[in-house]
């Protein structure tokens, strides 16, 4: 079997992951915890929580679970999620996306819609595809390993709304 040399001229889309790959979202955990170690244990319940989900569960009642979990009282959950705004991106993260310009992008996450548009967001990214799990039920599972198809919108100017779906 000939294999054939990687061609960077081929790829057709470039997807990230938003909360791990292109998001720090460990300081904002760690911020609203008000201890480092506190909110690495919490960010990592949260991970193990949404990463084990199995079926479709809302972020937001895994967050509070996890927070629960580590001992926070449920005001720190919901200052989590009041403070998603403030989530930066990884100093290399728009320098990247930046050298990536008019590649077709996108972004998948295990939160929902409203969260992930409001973390990708501050990427400075132009992502043609923002999928969340919210948005389409069962991302979390990890079993559901199908390809992503984007169809890009004309919304018109300045607006962002972009569907993508998964399937053949």
């Amino acid at each position: 079997m000939t294999r054939t040399p990687f061609d960077p001229a081929r790829i057709e889309a470039i997807a990230f992951d938003l909360l791990t790959a292109l998001i720090d979202s460990w300081s904002l955990w760690i911020a609203v915890a008000g201890a480092p170690a506190l909110g690495r244990a919490w960010r990592m319940a949260s991970l193990r929580r949404v990463t084990g989900a199995g079926t479709y569960r809302p972020y937001e009642d895994i967050l509070r679970e996890a927070t629960a979990e580590v001992g926070l009282p449920p005001a720190r959950a919901e200052a989590l999620l009041d403070s998603w705004g403030e989530l930066q991106p990884w100093p290399e993260a728009p320098g990247v996306l930046r050298a990536l310009a008019g590649r077709r992008l996108a972004v998948v996450t295990n939160c929902s819609q409203r969260l992930a548009e409001r973390a990708a967001a501050v990427t400075g990214g132009d992502f043609e595809v923002v999928m969340s799990a919210g948005a389409r039920r069962g991302l979390q599972d990890r079993s559901a390993r199908l390809p992503v198809r984007a169809d890009r919108t004309a919304p018109g100017p300045g607006a962002s709304a972009v569907r993508g779906r998964l399937g053949p």
